[in-house]
């Protein structure tokens, strides 16, 4: 008996879950066929994989070995698989997009419309999620791009710039300072309410060292872990926010008012796994990405 790829499957599903039943369940077959599929595989090797001994199955030395390269085949494979179906001409296509929270609040509405008017067919699976998973997904082939921002990356992960964003405080039409037409001092914000993302958004972290290095202590108010809950809240109370002015500007009853010193700006960088094989529709969705930051007015990356 040859080894087929649902051995492989079989392997990294025990390994996940560390247990026969749970691997059974998820792959829909039973737990006798399982076992009785990776003493096959164990003996076609030649190795133990698996140490069974314990209240938890878990790899052996061996195993750990096999696993590494099991995972890159199966991911190589399915690389394979969408190179095939990929259509150069876009009559077709799928992407998977992911992007950092603050951006489903002004980004990827326009980037969005831009590759659907361009490229209609392309179908595009989008998901909102912290930097470090999107970086860690696009190891894993689990995304075909990522929008975050310009930092540590993870090995393997290639970074282009898009554009710079600028943050400031971001009030209603009826807050005091909505009519302010220069910039307000930190210091005065320690007399203004605010509502502030939550501290696992890396917006919220870069403002808290903004503050700190200027020795601020605002009177948080809210704290929300919804960029839609803060706009929401500052368009109806006195509250008021540090979020991207762009958001400001993509909702008319919303205002900026430049800080002073300003907020480090942060750029924003398009993300992929270095040396992936890139789909048509991601070289689309780049292309087009590039082009519209390029014509909407955003600053350029230094």
């Amino acid at each position: 008996m040859g080894l087929e790829l649902r051995h492989l499957r079989y392997l990294l599903a025990v390994a996940e879950y560390g247990n026969f039943s749970r691997a059974a369940e998820a792959l829909h077959i039973s737990q006798p066929t399982l076992s009785q599929q990776i003493k096959q595989m164990e003996r076609v090797i030649g190795a133990q994989l698996l140490d069974r001994t314990g209240r938890t199955v878990r790899l052996t030395d061996v195993g750990e070995t096999y696993v590494l390269y099991a995972r890159r085949a199966l991911q190589e494979l399915a690389a394979a698989e969408r190179a095939v179906h990929d259509v150069a001409d876009l009559s077709r296509g799928s992407l998977r997009l992911a992007v950092t929270p603050t951006f489903s609040a002004y980004l990827i509405g326009p980037l969005v419309g831009e590759i659907h008017a361009r490229h209609p067919h392309i179908s595009l699976s989008i998901r909102e999620m912290t930097q470090d998973h999107i970086e860690s997904a696009l190891s894993v082939d689990d995304l075909d791009l990522g929008i975050a921002f310009r930092g540590s990356h993870l090995p393997g992960i290639t970074a282009g710039d898009l554009f710079t964003e600028t943050l400031s405080l971001v009030v209603g039409t009826h807050h005091p300072y909505a009519d302010r037409t220069g910039p307000l001092p930190v210091g005065e914000l320690e007399d203004c309410p605010l509502v502030l993302l939550s501290s696992d958004f890396a917006t919220r972290r870069h403002i808290d060292t903004y503050f700190g290095r200027h020795h601020t202590t605002p009177r948080i108010a809210v704290e929300a872990n919804s960029i839609n809950a803060v706009t929401e809240m500052i368009q109806h109370t006195p509250l008021a926010s540090v979020l991207p002015e762009a958001v400001a500007h993509d909702h008319p009853y919303l205002h900026p008012v430049p800080l002073t010193p300003p907020l480090p700006a942060r750029t924003v960088t398009l993300l992929r796994r270095s040396g992936s094989y890139q789909s048509a529709a991601a070289q689309a969705f780049a292309r087009s990405t590039q082009q519209w930051v390029a014509t909407s007015g955003y600053a350029t990356s230094a």
